[in-house]
């Protein structure tokens, strides 16, 4: 039997994790709020681009959104022309928005209401991973819907996992975020320390990166940094998007996270310095910034 799926919203994630659905057998139909992306899309992987949310997930067995942030979540699933009032009952609805874990459980609640699934699903891995296929999604729902929903998600993901009900997905996001924040802001007064000490930088990456002070990260990030490139990832704006949930959350649930409170002001020095689209490893900059 043929599966239908929605894809609402194709920024530089949701654009090729819709495509590796369609690629896949998938039937696909799209919607993004600029129609020019819809209609490229459209030329590019087996699918349809639709004019409305509505025409997008009426026949869809799964609805799968990648947005902005809560408000842009508001539009696309409340109200008369959104998700929940048109998408078929019993249809499945996956959001891979990076969201709070409050607007999870809101779009849940009206979702149950009119006899459909819900699954915060929230991803990690950048435009590259969405790209390759290999990002990792961390969910919150029940079993029974995910276990559906799985099997296609699995088409862009390399690691998937159901962490708790609704709302989990988004809270394992901001463990994910709080942690990269000190990793990165690590990573850069190392380097930038190595630059101030007439070192051989690279030469100073070979070799502890072999040891205990490797990660991701330096793998990934280090060579760019050194070189002052910062057109390689997730963009400081929505990086910043991403700690202010994660210090909300902190606020409501008590945890103390100083390191990354004190990232996200060294983040918004960045903007200022123009950095706004920049790449999260671009704190590095603000440390070679001469007073």
């Amino acid at each position: 039997m043929s599966v239908t799926a929605a894809f609402i919203g194709l920024g530089i994630m949701g654009y090729p994790m819709a495509g590796h659905l369609a690629n896949a057998g998938v039937e696909v139909r799209v919607w993004n709020r600029s129609p020019e992306k819809a209609q490229k899309w459209a030329g590019q992987y087996p699918g349809e681009a639709c004019d409305s949310i509505a025409s997008t997930v009426a026949e869809a067995d799964f609805v799968f959104t990648c947005v902005g942030a809560d408000h842009d979540l508001v539009e696309v699933y409340e109200g008369p022309n959104g998700i929940i009032a048109n998408a078929l009952p019993g249809a499945v609805l996956v959001d891979h928005t990076t969201a709070s874990a409050g607007i999870a459980e809101q779009l849940a609640q009206l979702a149950r209401a009119r006899n459909l699934e819900f699954i915060d699903a929230p991803v990690s891995g950048g435009q590259q991973g969405a790209e390759n296929g290999q990002l990792t999604i961390m969910c919150g729902g029940e079993t029974d819907p995910f276990s559906q929903a799985k099997p296609l998600m699995e088409h862009y993901s390399k690691a998937l996992n159901l962490m708790g009900p609704v709302g989990s997905g988004q809270k394992t996001k901001m463990v994910n975020q709080i942690a990269i924040a000190g990793l990165v802001q690590g990573l850069s007064e190392a380097l930038h320390f190595a630059e101030e000490a007439d070192l051989d930088v690279r030469k100073v990456v070979e070799v502890i990166s072999k040891g205990a002070a490797q990660s991701w990260q330096m793998e990934n990030r280090s060579g760019t940094m050194i070189d002052g490139e910062f057109e390689h990832g997730f963009a400081v704006n929505w990086m910043r998007k991403d700690l202010a949930i994660c210090l909300e959350e902190a606020r409501k649930n008590g945890a103390r996270i100083p390191v990354a409170a004190l990232v996200d002001q060294f983040y918004g020095d960045v903007q200022q310095m123009g950095g706004h689209r920049w790449d999260t490893s671009s704190l590095i900059q603000r440390l070679r910034k001469k007073s």
